[in-house]
């Protein structure tokens, strides 16, 4: 009989007071070299999240003595690291399945894991079971520190194992992680959201949010100084509301920036901030200490006030144009970006403009603009208003040219001037050619020797280009 745990989303939506257990993580001292004269694979889609919990996996699975390949056909073990956002993300993960299903018939002995926020739906865990019975492990985002025990029991047992807690999370601590960039860290403050923006499966699967106490994340960091990372960013759902959840002392994420800003290492940012948490003593830290990168990705999502409330997104236009205002007016030379989702059930021509009034006033250099996607389990999805999908098209088409416009402001402003560019290794496009991004996270483009990568240089910028910039080392 296969080990079966199904997900629940009425357990998912629950919200208590209690403290969330830290718990030290222990390898398994029972499962050894369990990967030894083997191989894996992982696709990870998704969010910076997502990516963070790759480099966990990957760590789990080396540590057992499995090693990476970039080939599917030399792997014995396939995992697919999972997003939930949007409906296309998911559609992308559904059509793999049916793809390695061949590859299953070829190679019996193959497994294949399923991680991540997808197996957190209801019907995503009943939809794998009933059509794709060749994946051999399911488990989501609550119980990646589990992945060896899973494999062990499949490997041994020859069963299928689904395992998908539904709860609000505990915090991990000391999971080994293979890190996918040798200069550029991601560190987790915290995890899960409890904004419950109407349009978002994220609550449901990644649970109610949850910060790492602040002694564990500054060792995290010390380690990487040591180990010569020159950049780290934290995440979080919402790291503005990170130590909110506090119970024994008052400690916020300004505290958190500024005592880390006090560290060792060049370059910090963090991803995503939610504008209503977005604090002066917050603006305060960053305007403050130059390690800080300028650089504030501030998702806004409409620039209308009917369509913010039925997002659930507490805050109006006005409050996050002020917020704006606060934060030019104290880091001049900041670049903001956001993300915007077109086509939200109600809204109207009126409700489009408002929002294309406040990109204009924002400024922003950039954005991930969406048309919305309906994501089963949450209020929106229930909402009738539609809107025609042509018409949220055309209106993903008038968003992009001005955000566009935008970024490419944005960049002109460094023409003719020295940036410091963190040499990150050579052009996805051009071989030929060495790229990083500055502090304001812009991507440079330039001629120089090998020996640049993992070092901080001064590149005089020759040329913007809407989404990147041509420059040459400085002798």
């Amino acid at each position: 009989m296969q080990r079966l745990n199904k997900p629940d989303l009425s357990s998912a939506r629950k919200r208590t007071k209690n403290q969330v257990n830290t718990i030290e993580y222990e390898n398994f001292k029972n499962i050894k070299d369990i990967g030894k004269d083997k191989s894996y694979i992982i696709q990870t889609h998704g969010c910076q999240a997502n990516e963070a919990d790759t480099e966990v996996i990957r760590g789990l699975l080396e540590d057992q003595g499995f090693t990476p390949v970039s080939v599917l056909e030399e792997a014995d073990l396939v995992v697919i690291n999972t997003c939930a956002i949007r409906e296309n993300a998911e559609n992308k993960v559904f059509g793999e399945l049916g793809r390695l299903k061949s590859f299953k018939r070829l190679n019996p002995n193959l497994i294949i894991a399923i991680a991540g926020c997808m197996p957190q739906e209801e019907a995503v865990v009943e939809k794998i079971m009933k059509k794709y019975s060749h994946v051999d492990i399911v488990f989501g985002t609550h119980n990646v520190n589990k992945f060896i025990e899973y494999l062990d029991y499949v490997i041994r047992e020859k069963k299928q194992l689904i395992e998908v807690y539904s709860n609000e999370g505990e915090i991990i601590e000391h999971l080994p992680q293979a890190r996918e960039n040798r200069f550029k860290a991601w560190v987790n403050i915290m995890f899960g959201c409890d904004e419950f923006c109407t349009y978002c499966i994220v609550p449901y699967t990644r649970g109610k949010e949850r910060s790492r106490k602040k002694e564990y994340i500054i060792e995290e960091i010390k380690e990487l100084i040591k180990d010569g990372y020159k950049e780290v960013t934290l995440l979080g759902q919402n790291v503005n509301s990170y130590g909110l959840d506090f119970v024994e002392e008052k400690y916020d994420f300004a505290d958190l920036l500024e005592d880390l800003a006090k560290l060792d290492i060049p370059r910090i940012k963090f991803t995503t901030s939610h504008p209503k948490d977005f604090s002066d003593s917050l603006i305060d830290v960053i305007a403050k200490y130059p390690n800080i990168m300028p650089f504030i990705h501030l998702p806004v999502q409409s620039g209308s006030n009917n369509i913010l409330k039925r997002m659930n997104r507490k805050y109006t236009k006005e409050e996050y144009l002020d917020l704006v205002n606060r934060i030019y007016n104290r880091i001049p030379h900041v670049s903001l970006t956001t993300d915007i989702i077109v086509g939200f059930p109600g809204e109207s021509e009126t409700d489009f403009e408002e929002t294309l009034d406040l990109v204009r006033k924002s400024r922003f250099e950039g954005a991930y603009t969406f048309i919305y996607s309906p994501r089963k389990g949450t209020p929106a999805a229930t909402y009738k208003e539609t809107v025609d999908p042509q018409v949220a098209k055309q209106r993903l088409y008038k968003l992009n040219d001005l955000i566009n416009e935008g970024f490419l402001a944005g960049n002109k402003r460094f023409e003719k001037q020295v940036v410091k560019v963190l040499v990150e290794g050579y052009s996805k496009t051009n071989k030929g050619v060495l790229s990083g991004y500055t502090e304001n996270n812009k991507l440079v483009n330039f001629s120089g020797p090998e020996s640049l990568i993992g070092n901080i240089v001064d590149i005089y910028i020759e040329k913007a280009k809407t989404w990147s910039l041509d420059g040459k080392v400085v002798q």
